[in-house]
Formats: C-alpha cells, structure tokens, sequence
C-alpha cells in the first residue's frame, strides 16, 4: 500500500447514473476513507457528440442522496484541477505530441466509409475481428504507410485525422489486479485505439491515463467492463516512461439480472418492474422517464447498504451495516471475482429492515415529506405526537415510505370507501345486529385504552357467543375501510372514542341496503 491513497471516479456525462456505476463509486469511496486517503470526482466528458443534458448534475445529485463525497470534484475544485476533461484539452495535446514524436502513435487519415468498404470486402464470419492493427495498417492510410511529405501535406491541407496508438507485435502485456490476480494479454489480439480526434479532444484512453498520473491517482477502481482496455493503459504507462507511478487497479464484477444471465440493464428493471438508477431520469431528448430508488421510496442508507454487498462481503454474516460499518470492514480482497446476481426483492428486504427500526420522529418527518410532496399536508394533524404513536403502530408494515402513508391513512381520516368484495366474504345475515348491540354497549365503556377495550370484546363475545372474528372483522371493515392495520384495540385507542363510534355508525349506513 503507498503512503497516501488518491482514487477517483470518473464517470461520462452521457446519461443517468447506472446502480453498477454507483457502487464503483462506493467501493472507491470506501477504500478511500478506510486508508483515510482521497476521493476525487472527475468528469470525462471528452465524448462531446454523446454528451446528454442535465446528466451531469444528474451524477451530482444522485451522488449526493447517496452520501457519496469527495474532497476534489467539479464543484470546490482542488490542487489538480479543472476536473472536467474538456476543459483540459490543452493538456492532452502535449502528451500526443510526445508519442507521436518517439514513434508509439501515429496520425490515420482513413474515413469511417472508407474503413467500412475495406470491412465488407472483409469475408462476412471474419468482420467483427476486423482491427486496425499491426496486420493490416501499412496497407491503410497512415503516416506509416504514407511517404513523410504526404503526412504533412495532408496535416497542412487540413484533413480529418485520429491519432492512433501503435501496439506492439508479439508482445505479452501483463499487470496485477487486486481482484483477479495476475492478467494477460496478448498484443495480437489488441488493435491499434484511436487516442485523440481532429477536434482536440482525447478519447478516454488517453485522458484517463494522463488524467490519473497527474492527479497522483494510487488506485484505479473500476467496472469489468473495462478490463480489455487495460493493456493500452499499460502501454501508455510505459510509453510515457511512468511505470512507476501506474497505479493498481481493481476490475470490479458486474452486477446481473435477477436471473443471473447477463448484465443488469435499464430493460431489465422496466421489464421487471424495479429500477437500476439511484434517482428518476427524464430522457431530454424522448421524454421518457425512468423511475428511480428515492422516488419508489428507498432510503439511501438501505440502497447503500444493499449495494455495498452485492459483489463484496464483510467475512462474517452480518447484513445490516451503517455506512461507517462499511468503511471499518470494506477491503479489496473480499470483492468477489465473479458477477453478482441483483435480488430486486432483497432490496426491498434491506428498506424495510431500515424503516421499522427507525425512530417514530424520523418516520414522522418522512412521512410529512412524502405526503406533502404527493398527496395532501393537510391530511396530517398538526399533533406530531399523534403521527409519532401512528408510525410506532404501522412501521413494521412498511416496506417503502409510501407505505407509511398507505398503511396509516385511516388514522387521519376515516375512509370513504369499503372494500366490497371482503364485505361479502364476511358480512353474515346476524352481523348488523351483532354490531348495533356491540355499538350500543361499548358507548357505557369510560376507560378507552388498548387494555380495556381488548378486555370488553372478550366479555362481549363471550356474552353474545360469537366468535372473535365474526365481531372484529365487520368492525375493521368499517373503521378502516379494509382488513389491513395492527390490532383494532390499538386502532380504537389511538383514533379516540369519539371518532371510533362515527365511524361504525356511518359505515353501517353506507353499507346497509
């Protein structure tokens, strides 16, 4: 381990927030803080032509609710900044010019069409292997292939051009990584990347490495999926004699489907009905909105923590961990090599452990949120007492925070509908009577508290011999409007006598023919 950690996550301003690059930020976050090293947030945004609006606040804010902070970002800037890349195009220039003047890149004239006919000419089951490469690039148009004087006249005349990376041939490109152990490549197989474009700017390849060496980034923490462009990385490394400031990096597994089949994707959840992005999105172009984990009414601390452990394990079976926990326990040699399958129901599990033992307070303040942003403030009383002894009733029912409303309504006003179809299931030709004589008796009940009104059911339906389900089912039904809730003496104490009374009273008019 170096004397001090520098990490970053860096991701492209093309569109929302994937939960997979969540948790890259996580883990690099973790790491950070545990080594009590630094966190930086940098945007490569050299991709101009896919750069979509309002995707990088988007990040911003997603990161955010999160809990995810860094210490040098776009935002409060720092010793290496900017941190935007496009606005290091400058920077990038220079280091061009350094491979191209020691013979490790090269400028490439060829246009897309071009390259494209030269592909079809390619036999049909060999053109996904077509690679510009040390095969076939002095039979294309390059300042390899081309004499120095025509280099030079197209550069002046002002032609579109890529400068390339020359791979090396009959080359094992190998490196250590903290997750998968040694790997290799083999340059044969690797094509010569296009490093930077006529405009100016890099492409990521070339950014990010020059990028991670001026910023002194220690460790390089990122998805699978780039695991295949390491090799270049390396090479830069060594072209630009920096060898010994490449930082190590860790190549995270990717998060799968629920059936374990292949990356998880925005098609998945809209097709199954859970989101992968931590905050909804509206496309600006289509004006398609993706749903999001705070807008379905997860917490951040249950989305973190559940996102924490899928790829990753603490070594013991704990499952409920503060961010704080997270950062005592996260290392990188337990995230595991191989995906992790996503459990859209085991999130739900994690949000709800988090909500039922939460404090009434916070519940109450979550609830007053929710409502007024969705529903109606003034369905809520102004005694957040009362609304404090409500959550403490329901909580252990609720999965998602809108279901601290769902689940408490009618304790804030009584309902003006019936569930009709439980009516029939358990409305008998005696229960009208059963309950005008249950009505009549418990006016005379002068102590009203969840012991005393438990105690005079017992009584009564021992007097009327009844079962207790013939008289509390009818009873919820109309106190409630359905047969969900905790137990209706808990219900009847807390809403009041009073109003527990005119409920019964106008359920039974609306209900009886």
């Amino acid at each position: 381990m170096p004397d001090f950690v520098r990490v970053r996550f860096a991701p492209s301003p093309t569109g929302p927030l994937h939960i997979g690059g969540v948790r890259t930020a996580l883990y690099n976050f973790l790491f950070a803080k545990k080594h009590e090293g630094t966190f930086i947030l940098r945007m490569e945004d050299t991709d101009q032509k896919r750069l979509v609006q309002g995707a990088e606040q988007y990040i911003l804010d997603a990161l955010g609710w999160c809990g995810i902070s860094f210490q040098e970002d776009i935002r409060q800037g720092g010793p290496y900044a900017p941190y935007r890349q496009s606005e290091r195009k400058e920077i990038y220039s220079t280091y061009v010019r350094q491979l191209l003047d020691a013979g490790h890149a090269y400028y490439a004239f060829d246009t897309p069409d071009e390259l494209l006919a030269i592909r079809s000419q390619v036999p049909a089951a060999s053109r996904e292997q077509f690679q510009y490469s040390a095969r076939n690039r002095m039979s294309l148009k390059n300042s390899f292939s081309l004499p120095p004087a025509k280099v030079q006249s197209l550069l002046q005349e002002g032609e579109p051009y890529v400068v390339r990376l020359k791979i090396p041939e009959h080359e094992i490109i190998s490196f250590q990584d903290l997750i998968r152990g040694e790997v290799h490549f083999h340059s044969e197989n690797l094509d010569d990347k296009v490093i930077f474009k006529s405009d100016g700017f890099p492409t990521y390849h070339l950014a990010n490495v020059v990028d991670d060496y001026l910023m002194k980034i220690t460790h390089v923490i990122r998805g699978e999926e780039w695991l295949p462009s390491s090799p270049m990385h390396v090479l830069l490394y060594r072209f630009f004699n920096w060898m010994d400031k490449m930082p190590q990096f860790a190549h995270l597994p990717l998060i799968l489907r629920p059936d374990g089949n292949g990356k998880l994707s925005k098609r998945d959840g809209d097709r199954l009905g859970f989101p992968v992005f931590p905050l909804s999105w509206k496309d600006p172009t289509t004006g398609e909105t993706s749903h999001g984990y705070r807008e379905d009414g997860y917490l951040p601390e249950a989305f973190i923590n559940m996102l924490a452990l899928l790829g990753w394990n603490p070594g013991t079976t704990q499952e409920i961990l503060s961010m704080n926990e997270l950062v005592s326990l996260f290392s990188i040699d337990r995230v595991h090599k191989s995906g992790s399958r996503f459990d859209p129901e085991k999130a739900k599990w994690f949000n709800h452990h988090y909500l039922s033992h939460m404090s009434d307070s916070r519940l109450t303040e979550l609830l007053e949120a929710y409502v007024s942003n969705s529903i109606d403030g003034s369905f809520l009383p102004a005694d957040k007492a009362y609304v404090c002894r409500v959550m403490s009733l329901i909580k252990d029912r609720a999965t998602l925070i809108p279901d601290l409303w769902n689940n408490s309504r009618y304790f804030f006003y009584p309902p003006t509908s019936y569930d009709i179809q439980l009516k029939d299931k358990i409305w008998k030709s005696d229960t009208n009577f059963l309950l005008l004589t249950f009505l009549s008796a418990v006016k005379d009940l002068s102590v009203w508290n969840p012991t005393s009104f438990h105690d005079f059911v017992v009584t009564f339906t021992f007097r009327q011999q009844v079962k207790m389900g013939q008289l509390m089912n009818p009873l919820r039904l109309l106190v409630v409007g359905s047969n969900q809730g905790p137990g209706m003496a808990e219900i009847a104490a807390l809403i009041g006598k009073e109003d527990f009374i005119r409920r019964i009273e106008t359920g039974l008019e609306r209900l009886t023919p």
